[in-house]
């Protein structure tokens, strides 16, 4: 499987290493979170089926973090952003 970073171009999925969900996002005020909202926005993820975006780091190359929009039934990757680029292709 190829992975193409935005900075090195198409590499082997032997250099990556996947950091997670692109979607989530962290509370503003994490302090002001009960336990169980704090263990909710840890722990409990949606498991997709389809068209995901995620986040992964160029581990072995530049190490730089982007997201990618994949497939996660398939494993095609539609497209491939830095962190601060909004991804296209593929059906959310």
């Amino acid at each position: 499987m190829l992975i193409k970073c935005p900075w090195c171009g198409d590499r082997s999925l032997a250099e990556f290493s996947y950091q997670g969900d692109a979607t989530i996002i962290r509370p503003s005020d994490p302090l002001s979170l009960s336990d169980n909202q704090w263990n909710e926005y840890l722990n409990l993820r949606n498991n997709p089926k389809g068209w995901h975006d995620e986040i992964w780091q160029h581990l072995n190359g530049c190490r730089k973090h982007f997201k990618a929009r994949r497939n996660v039934v398939t494993h095609e990757i539609a497209d491939t952003k830095p962190m601060d680029g909004s991804l296209q292709g593929g059906r959310s």
